[in-house]
């Protein structure tokens, strides 16, 4: 469809003629059903578009007026951002009209036009007064400043001045953001031949035909064979436009008014979280007790409120909603079926206990911009898989470790923790390679904790593998040491001496074991380090060599290179038995200086 297309609800009291000055622009009629017809009066959502004198494209979602269906109004009214509003010239102010002008208030809607119908039924001080009326009304609201506009649907005065002003504000109406995809459904049908039909409005993302999608909060995952947007086939709609959407595999019970199309994955519904709270403006406060619905894009749900610290609140609803930051939503009471509130979506995953610290973070999520939200949330949960930060506040992670996206505070944290630890072992173990994994594992998760850091699996392997990557500390598969540690063998001279002495000289040949060297006195921390300085060869853990003898060991593969060496031959040409003979061999297998063939080895020559 050529142009560019934008999408605006009506609103005002019954009877004011929102659906009649609808089908004067626009030549469609928007009341659907029989029973409509025949009462004259809207019971559900209507559609009907047309193009403006710029070539925009509008469409139109007409919505009831009447007090009875509040909800059906707010499916309409709820993913669209801006709105025509209808007064009626001769009746004036109404109550749907406050009512109606309060959902749009606490929605934060972008701006709309007034249209103040009817104005061949009164006289120019009738519609003076009338205005005058408006314009008192709609002061210090969201629709303050927007123009008022007599017209008549009947003789079609002052429509194109109507026309005109929808023109103008779609001019100004700030582009749509950048947002992951999200169909609000607010109609669904069959069609014989075709099969399941969901209409609604596109308020972010792209859709494509053939395109794979997933109706949330259900999870039912189906194809899109078509798409229609006024009635033109699309291959590809993005937003803000209406929306029709053939499905393949998809049954007419399968979706319903209130969910949402997207891509699968993409969201994670919720039925808790966290918001800015206030009530309309004829209210004093929100009650604090009593059964709530709660009005979120085209949904309606069972909902019950507890309020926070002014102006904040968490929501429980009885059904998942699909909801992203800074999403608007209304309030209604359900027993009184009044308007009593709505604000703006904080946190869609927020934590068990709204704690103080939690609120001071929802004070500065509500004036953030929206690029801000992933760092806001990292910073407040201490480490956050990359892809919950996707889905809890639709902007794009931070380069992730192991998945996880961690706080500066967290990480700091954690490095002054594990290099305590560490300093401490040195000076204590000198002569140890690094403290053992388990041990360090479990102090750095302890400090990621202690710094905010939820309790994970896994979580602690990623801030070592961090600490490691910095370079502060190096980490094997069983001990974590300080980059700067290094084995103080020179403190041990003496012992490493006696070592030395026990297995060199005419011991080379047949050395004692690791036992042996203890039962004569030789620590056994000096035996580890000076295998891991390699200043002994340590052939299998109770036998250690000199690095002599392992020389002439490979001095003698490489002699043999054409026939091969056996264990007898290194057992015969070395002097040693077999019992220090089989591990040697084996060492050099393992090493990579030779290589097996039956009971031949071979110079590797790779």
């Amino acid at each position: 469809m050529s142009g560019e297309l934008r999408v605006i609800a009506t609103a005002g009291h019954v009877d004011h003629g929102k659906s009649s000055l609808i089908m004067r622009m626009t030549g469609m009629d928007p009341d659907r059903w029989a029973e409509e017809k025949r009462r004259g009066l809207t019971i559900d959502l209507g559609y009907a578009w047309c193009t403006l004198p710029s070539g925009r494209e509008i469409g139109f979602v007409d919505v009831p007026g009447h007090e009875r269906f509040v909800g059906n109004m707010l499916a309409g009214v709820g993913p669209v951002q801006l709105v025509l509003f209808v007064v009626a010239a001769d009746e004036g102010w109404k109550p749907q009209s406050e009512e109606h002008l309060q959902i749009l208030d606490v929605l934060g809607v972008a701006g709309g036009v007034v249209a103040l119908t009817k104005r061949d039924l009164v006289d120019e001080e009738t519609l003076a007064i009338a205005t005058e009326e408006v314009l008192e009304r709609i002061a210090g609201t969201v629709l303050a400043g927007a123009p008022v506009i007599p017209v008549s649907a009947g003789t079609g005065a002052g429509v194109d001045a109507l026309v005109a002003a929808l023109d103008t504000l779609l001019a100004a109406a700030p582009a749509p953001e950048p947002a992951r995809t999200r169909l609000f459904v607010d109609r669904v049908f069959t069609i014989k031949g075709a099969g399941t039909v969901a209409t609604g409005t596109l308020t972010g993302g792209c859709l494509s035909t053939s395109q794979t999608v997933e109706a949330y909060p259900t999870g039912r995952r189906t194809r899109v064979r078509g798409l229609q947007t006024h009635k033109h086939d699309e291959a590809k709609a993005c937003p803000v436009t209406r929306l029709a959407a053939n499905l393949i595999g998809a049954e007419r019970d399968d979706l319903a008014r209130g969910h949402v199309l997207a891509e699968p994955g993409s969201w994670r519904p919720t039925t808790v979280f966290d918001v800015t709270i206030r009530p309309v403006r004829d209210l004093e406060r929100i009650p604090s007790r009593g059964a709530f619905k709660v009005y979120a894009g085209a949904a309606e749900v069972d909902a019950k409120i507890r309020l926070l610290d002014e102006p904040f609140a968490r929501v429980r609803t009885a059904q998942p909603l699909v909801l992203d930051v800074f999403d608007r939503f209304v309030v209604r009471e359900s027993g009184r079926q009044r308007t009593v509130g709505g604000g703006t979506v904080l946190d869609v995953g927020p934590p068990r206990a709204a704690d103080p610290r939690h609120r001071s973070f929802l004070a500065r999520r509500a004036a953030a911009a929206r690029g801000d939200l992933p760092a806001l949330l990292i910073e407040e949960r201490g480490a956050v898989r990359a892809d919950d930060v996707v889905l809890l506040t639709g902007g794009e992670p931070p380069t992730p470790h192991d998945g996880w996206c961690v706080a500066p505070t967290v990480r700091h944290a954690v490095r002054d923790a594990v290099h305590d630890l560490l300093g401490a072992f040195h000076r204590l173990e000198p002569l140890e390679e690094g403290a053992p994994l388990g041990v360090v594992r479990q102090a750095a998760g302890d400090a990621a904790r202690r710094a905010g850091a939820p309790r994970a699996a896994g979580l602690p392997d990623t801030l070592l593998d961090l600490l490691a990557s910095e370079g502060s500390i190096v980490r094997t598969s069983t001990t974590v040491r300080l980059a700067t540690h290094r084995v103080a063998l020179e403190e041990r001279a003496d012992d490493v001496r006696a070592l030395l002495e026990r297995i060199s000289g005419e011991h080379e040949a047949l050395p004692p074991t690791v036992k042996e060297l203890l039962r004569a006195g030789t620590p056994r921390d000096v035996i580890d380090a000076a295998s891991r300085a390699g200043t002994v060869v340590r052939l299998s853990p109770d036998l250690v060599v000199a690095p002599s003898l392992v020389d002439r060991a490979v001095a003698l593969v490489h002699q043999h290179a054409a026939d091969g060496i056996t264990v007898s031959t290194l057992r015969e040409a070395l002097g040693t038995s077999r019992k220090f003979a089989v591990p040697l061999a084996e060492w050099l297998d393992a090493q990579g200086i030779t290589r097996r063939r039956g009971d031949v080895r071979f110079p590797r020559e790779d």
